[in-house]
């Protein structure tokens, strides 16, 4: 759970960037935990990073586990969100907009993805997320990945598909989160034009080869929140 006080006055160290405590903070563990890695990474490393004292630190985030639970949270909670609104009004036995609604979600995940500090994501293969710390960025995972399976099921084309939905599932998720890896290889490239290739080619995954037929017939609803 994240506690956040007011902290005690800061040390010299890097300049101000504007943003509040607790947001540095979170920004300089991003950095060193994906870059030196979690277990090596210090309370007192992140605090130095910051210009704080280790014990200012402690009156945001009571502990290094706390630090990482909120960037996970921040890597899939919006999704989930996005996901929850997009199954609200899901009509039933129409695959196209089913279809429009997934591209919608692939987009807004692989763009969270992109966005997040220092490619966060890359912490979801830590060992320490069995811990029971990170049960509740599991359970939102795991609803995030409910939602995509009922998109998926929802969105197959009236001509069906040989692969069950929970393989689909799993090759869809599996290219959103391939974003993760060519940010981490992308060595400083543009790639904006990334979550909207993915989309398509998740459409292309569940058996709709053309995407842009399928963002024609989207109807207002299905459009991104």
């Amino acid at each position: 759970m994240t506690t956040r006080r007011q902290g005690r006055p800061r040390l010299s160290g890097p300049a101000d960037s504007g943003l509040p405590a607790a947001e540095q903070i979170l920004e300089a563990a991003a950095r060193l935990f994906v870059e030196d890695g979690y277990q090596a990474t210090s309370t007192r490393a992140v605090a130095a990073a910051v210009g704080i004292r280790q014990a200012s630190l402690y009156y945001h985030f009571a502990s290094k586990a706390d630090l990482l639970a909120e960037l996970l949270a921040r890597s899939v909670r919006p999704s989930l969100e996005a996901a929850d609104a997009l199954l609200a009004d899901l009509p039933d036995d129409d695959p196209v907009a089913a279809a429009a609604r997934l591209h919608a979600l692939v987009l807004a995940d692989a763009e969270l993805l992109l966005g997040t500090p220092h490619n966060t994501g890359a912490l979801y293969l830590l060992p320490e997320i069995r811990d029971e710390r990170f049960a509740a960025f599991r359970e939102e995972r795991r609803r995030l990945r409910d939602a995509y399976g009922r998109l998926v099921a929802a969105a197959r084309p009236p001509a069906g598909h040989p692969a069950g939905t929970e393989a689909l599932t799993d090759m869809v998720l599996g290219l959103v989160e391939s974003v993760i890896g060519i940010r981490g290889e992308g060595g400083g490239a543009d790639l904006s034009a990334l979550p909207g290739a993915v989309a398509e080619a998740c459409l292309r995954v569940v058996g709709w080869p053309d995407s842009a037929a399928v963002l024609a017939a989207r109807q207002p609803a299905a459009a991104r929140p």
